[in-house]
């Protein structure tokens, strides 16, 4: 989903994910892989991402 989708959610919106918590996921801008991380909950009731590898960008080039 783009950012510019994301913010446009207002609040209680609900975002069917295709992972489950502890699974990787890949993080994307502009169409271009630029970390790993990890689905996590946050405040008992959240869920998050967490990034566990920031990729470099001749690594994302190659990509």
């Amino acid at each position: 989903m783009p950012v510019n989708q994301l913010l446009r959610l207002g609040r209680g919106a609900v975002v069917e994910l295709d992972r489950k918590l502890g699974e990787a996921v890949d993080i994307y801008a502009n169409n271009r892989l630029i970390a790993r991380g990890e689905v996590v909950v946050v405040d008992d009731n959240h869920i998050g991402v967490t990034m566990t590898e920031i990729l470099s960008s001749s690594a994302t080039n190659n990509g």
